[in-house]
């Protein structure tokens, strides 16, 4: 019995995996999300790990879980993983007050993010010959310049 399985919304080659609820502001989150897209998944691990933003711990938990949806759920290769998207959204806002000066009060607000993770399996032949290409047309046009 049960609920009836959901439609898979991504293609074959792509996994997700999504962190909600981070406790930090969506600004602060894509410049870590902003580092990582269109890196291979080796590549985005090792640039989360040795990055100084606190946040980037929380990035690298859901890039492992994607990388593990990726290969334990999809059977994706994991060697030809590649960051496709990292989308950041807001989350909800915690409204606090600090107390100020002759008896007022100011308004602190925290804020929570989530960040989506896409990985894709690209084999590494494909992008070797279609940067081939790019940089042979390039070279070109400056032998013809």
């Amino acid at each position: 019995m049960g609920k009836k399985t959901r439609a898979r919304v991504l293609p074959a080659d792509k996994a997700q995996a999504i962190g909600r609820s981070i406790r930090t502001s969506p600004r602060k989150l894509n410049l870590v999300a902003q580092s990582i897209r269109g890196k291979t998944a080796e590549q985005a691990l090792n640039e989360l790990t040795f990055s100084p933003k606190r946040v980037a711990r929380d990035v690298k938990k859901v890039l492992q879980s994607a990388i593990a949806n990726a290969e334990n759920n999809h059977d994706l290769d994991v060697d030809d993983l590649v960051v496709s998207e990292a989308s950041v959204g807001k989350n909800l806002v915690l409204k606090r007050f600090h107390a100020r000066a002759r008896g007022r009060g100011a308004r602190v607000e925290k804020f929570f993010a989530q960040v989506t993770i896409i990985v894709q399996q690209k084999r590494e032949e494909e992008e070797k010959t279609t940067s081939k290409r790019g940089r042979n047309t390039s070279a070109a046009a400056r032998e013809t310049a």
